[in-house]
């Protein structure tokens, strides 16, 4: 588990953190909640985190994870200080030896341009937001593969694979809305997997949405933990 909240927390740090910030908050400006948040509280109250979170994080949408790298009652305090529970989202994870092939043809994305705009529309991130994201995906480096799968020529279904603390976490999986119901995430999921398992990563980890979490389950991940994920 400690190596599954440090990828995610060095994920989301690429999207604006400040080093050693308390708490820490990641800012990438663009007008999606889940881009912008605080990821981690230790050593402060709920009070006090959220005192100097608010500052930093005023004029861009947010949200805040509560999980098992925070400390214990973070998320009751926040709840007590008005904030609302927008969900609670299972942490998962696999062995890489565990996962079959995708069974159809997935790629890597050359273009982190097409990319963005393909999971921008499944995610819900506004056209005005997605310059920022792709100048913000553009600075990750060699530690991500963008995975698609094209239909006609166009991206149907995408996967983000971040390589950090010796795991790979997976982000934006996701399928255009007009492709859905057709094998698509379990595809690039798997795709995903196989690519970890070939550069010699034996743990996959990722963090689940309500509708996924029954997919994510078909093919052999597991619930190791759990973010309640709350807004102001």
């Amino acid at each position: 588990m400690e190596k599954i909240m440090a990828a995610n927390r060095a994920y989301l740090s690429r999207w604006g953190a400040e080093t050693g910030d308390r708490p820490l908050t990641y800012r990438s400006g663009v007008p999606h909640p889940t881009l912008n948040g605080v990821i981690r509280v230790c050593g402060l109250t709920a009070a006090e985190a959220y005192e100097k979170a608010r500052p930093r994080l005023a004029g861009v949408p947010w949200v805040w994870w509560a999980g098992p790298d925070s400390d214990p009652g973070i998320a009751d305090g926040l709840v007590a200080l008005g904030a609302r529970e927008l969900g609670r989202l299972p942490i998962m994870a696999v062995e890489t030896s565990e996962v079959a092939p995708p069974g159809l043809p997935v790629e890597e994305a050359a273009d982190p341009a097409e990319f963005v705009a393909a999971y921008a529309k499944v995610s819900g991130i506004p056209e005005e937001g997605v310059a920022a994201a792709v100048e913000r995906e553009r600075t990750f480096g060699p530690d991500v593969a963008r995975l698609v799968l094209r239909r006609d020529g166009r991206i149907a279904g995408t996967a983000e694979v971040w390589f950090s603390h010796g795991i790979a976490t997976l982000y934006f999986v996701g399928t255009q809305a007009e492709h859905r119901r057709r094998g698509i995430g379990a595809a690039v999921t798997r795709a995903a997997v196989r690519l970890a398992h070939e550069r010699g990563v034996r743990t996959v980890s990722l963090t689940s949405s309500p509708m996924g979490e029954p997919l994510y389950r078909s093919l052999g991940f597991r619930a190791v933990g759990e973010y309640r994920l709350l807004a102001f």
